[in-house]
């Protein structure tokens, strides 16, 4: 059995996923077309509410991650975070995603913010080791300084899906 296909078969056993967050108004949108790259709602002009702020789709776009639908590890993020204290977000989501999603062909794994210059990211095979999974998936104590440095680098991390997630991969829509 592959890494990632232990990893998968690890998370579906324990019922965990992985996480995209939106803005509730986003919603209706998402179970007619299941969640989009950016790339794909400008293709289709599909209007809905973005979470990242002109820099970050910008930046997205010049290094080719709008083609990307984000997901992360936990149903929190710093962007997240920011877009609602910036007003961009109202109601935020976090959707479950099924961790199945990483057979989709193309998907990648990033150890960074994605768009982050000097991101690097690569097959989920590779990558997936280069992902702090036990600061994520284990007990820990996140008094500790070292640990809340390890939690704060691995809430970077992201999962990358290629154009589309159709509504079966959504646990909670």
């Amino acid at each position: 059995m592959s890494k990632i296909e232990k990893f998968i078969s690890i998370l579906e056993q324990k019922n965990w996923t992985f996480y995209h967050f939106t803005d509730g108004r986003n919603l209706t949108s998402i179970k007619e077309h299941g969640l989009l790259s950016m790339a794909e709602i400008n293709r289709r002009k599909i209007d809905v509410v973005t979470g990242g702020n002109e820099w970050s789709l910008e930046a997205d776009r010049i290094k080719g991650m709008n083609v990307y639908v984000h997901l992360c590890f936990f149903a929190e993020h710093p962007m997240e975070y920011k877009a609602k204290k910036e007003g961009r977000i109202e109601n935020s989501r976090f959707l479950r995603i099924n961790p199945s999603i990483l057979r989709v062909q193309g998907a990648l794994i990033s150890k960074d913010v994605s768009n982050k210059a000097n991101a690097s990211y690569g097959d989920p095979e590779d990558f997936i080791e280069q992902v702090d999974l036990d600061v994520i998936y284990t007990r820990t104590d996140w008094k500790d300084k070292a640990i809340q440095e390890r939690l704060k680098m691995a809430r970077k991390c992201e999962i990358l899906i290629p154009d589309h997630i159709s509504v079966e991969f959504i646990r909670n829509l």
